[in-house]
């Protein structure tokens, strides 16, 4: 099992807005259930899954991963990571081996309340996206 969590710009913190971030560290989980060291993935601008066509079948870096750990997502975010099989969860755990263990456990604290941010993040999302033809 792979884990990806994104992390701050020092992969040291994890961070949000899980679309836009372009700092990742992926864990490796044996079957055993051993945690290895994690490896740092750097997205280049069209890659962060805010403007990622998966239907254009380019592969991501970030491809094979069964979940990803950020602090937060829209529902437009969460709902691509669930079409593409990746089971995406919201945390306020800041220690991104800290959140691997915790979500192995079963034990991930839930993200905090952020109804204002939520509301510019659907803003800016909405300015962004990219017009269809």
């Amino acid at each position: 099992m792979r884990i990806a969590v994104s992390t701050t710009t020092a992969y040291d913190k994890v961070t949000g807005h899980a679309g836009r971030a372009r700092r990742w560290l992926v864990f490796t989980v044996s079957e055993a259930g051993e945690v290895a060291q994690p490896e740092r993935v750097e997205l280049a601008a069209p890659q962060v899954f805010h403007h990622f066509d998966f239907a254009a079948g380019e592969p991501h870096p970030l491809a094979g991963i069964t979940a990803l750990i950020t602090q937060s997502a829209g529902e437009g975010f969460l709902d691509k990571m669930r079409r593409q099989g990746i089971d995406a969860r919201l945390t306020a755990e800041t220690d991104p081996a800290g959140a691997v263990a915790s979500h192995l456990a079963g034990t991930l604290t839930p993200p905090r309340p952020r109804p204002v941010g939520e509301l510019v993040c659907k803003a800016i999302d909405r300015l962004t996206r990219p017009r269809r033809s």
